[in-house]
């Protein structure tokens, strides 16, 4: 793919280190949300622009990321394999504020803390992440997690380790039930590699016992990939049910571990991971960000929300057109979105954007696939749309040291992004 000038321009403008300041005193970037997004923002705030004034609100004291749970799961990872700090960006300049964002004031550009601080802004960076729907499927509520775990919001890692530790008390010939959503949520290929993982998992220590997924969907990332791959790893150990064959979640009986279908049919299992519906974090929708999708539209090219001007929202709470909800896109978007709120605090254009994604999956622990995608806004910068030509996956076939240099691929990009996210 060739740059047009205009990319190129727009690239040496995220290289660019303007001398930022206001009349009170150094102009001032807030970020909510210290993930993939909001740490990235932040990590890449103060290397690029070092006169910018840089505050992260993060709850947590420690980050357990999303990838490379599923591995916990499966027991090939630990915890502290995925849990990382804060210190980084507080020894770059950041000021780290653990505590929750409860309320903003777009109009007064402030932001409400639960400790009772308010914090001024001049340009707020939103990356609050996701919010589970909690009723969204009949009987399971945040009380039902605690025995059917979803897994999938890792806060304090609490609900991956429950999931594990279920799998570990599970009698060899058990049956581990997977309650899938719908389009859109956090990382489409995520329930798969899950998927794959507990597999790896039952086939090391319980190998006569089954996997059924339920999908409320009838095709999902990275398909022919993963199926590949069960049935070369796992043969007859995996059932996927899509929802043209009744695979759709409704219901769920927490006390029984009972998960049923649109149709009536009732699965009863020994593990249950249900991962339900999915929206914009509640600090988004409280704020007036979100449409009734439940998520927030932006300016393609500046992630800037529709609604609320000077608020840019990034990471998985947005509505990103054909980009997937992955840590690889927030990343990606949040830099862009610290360049363009720099640029208007200057009184300039934003710099072009241009998105990239790539997502590695394990199938095996030696056994990895990706996707990769580059995205820009339309000529009319209206919608964000995928590059022609720019995509592609994995190549099908019996290709097993391509898999496992993808593996350790897969371990190279996590490390990286790490390191650009906590400085």
């Amino acid at each position: 793919m060739t740059l047009s000038r205009g990319a190129l321009l727009g690239a040496a403008a995220l290289l660019a280190t303007p001398s930022l300041s206001r009349a009170q005193g150094q102009a001032r970037l807030l970020v909510v949300g210290g993930g993939f997004g909001g740490a990235s923002a932040a990590a890449f705030a103060r290397r690029r622009y070092p006169d910018l004034a840089v505050t992260l609100v993060e709850p947590k004291t420690r980050f357990v990321t999303c990838p490379y749970g599923n591995l916990v799961i499966g027991g090939v990872r630990q915890m502290g394999d995925i849990t990382h700090g804060y210190d980084g960006l507080r020894a770059r300049g950041v000021r780290v504020v653990h505590d929750w964002a409860t309320g903003i004031d777009a109009a007064a550009k402030r932001v409400r803390l639960g400790g009772g601080e308010t914090l001024a802004y001049d340009r707020l960076i939103l990356s609050p992440g996701i919010a589970l729907r909690w009723g969204a499927i009949e009987g399971y509520d945040e009380a039902a997690s605690e025995r059917l775990p979803h897994a999938w919001v890792p806060g304090d890692g609490a609900q991956t380790l429950l999931l594990r530790r279920q799998l570990e008390e599970m009698p060899d010939g058990g049956v581990v039930g997977l309650a899938i959503p719908g389009n859109p949520f956090r990382c489409p290929p995520g329930p798969y590699e899950r998927i794959s993982m507990i597999a790896a998992y039952l086939k090391r220590h319980k190998p006569r016992s089954k996997i059924l997924a339920l999908d409320a969907k009838d095709a999902f990332s990275k398909q022919g990939l993963f199926q590949d791959g069960w049935n070369a790893l796992y043969p007859g150990m995996i059932e996927w049910v899509p929802a043209n064959r009744d695979g759709r979640v409704t219901r769920v009986d927490a006390a029984e571990r009972v998960l049923e279908t649109e149709f009536g049919t009732r699965h009863k299992v020994d593990v249950a991971n249900v991962i339900p519906p999915q929206s914009a974090a509640r600090i988004a929708i409280e704020a007036g960000l979100t449409d009734q999708s439940g998520w927030a539209p932006v300016n393609p090219v500046t992630l800037e929300s529709r609604v609320a001007p000077g608020i840019h929202v990034v990471g998985d709470a947005n509505i990103p057109g054909p980009m997937p909800k992955s840590g690889y896109i927030a990343n990606s978007t949040a830099k862009q979105a610290v360049a363009s709120a720099v640029a208007s605090l200057r009184g300039e254009a934003p710099p072009q954007a241009l998105y990239y994604n790539t997502c590695y999956s394990h199938v095996g622990e030696d056994y990895g696939i990706s996707i990769v995608g580059i995205f820009r806004p339309n000529a009319e910068g209206t919608a964000i749309v995928e590059v022609p030509n720019s995509g592609g996956v994995s190549p099908r076939g019996d290709l097993p040291e391509q898999r496992r240099l993808e593996a350790t691929y897969a371990d190279s990009w996590y490390e990286s992004i790490t390191k650009d996210m906590f400085a």
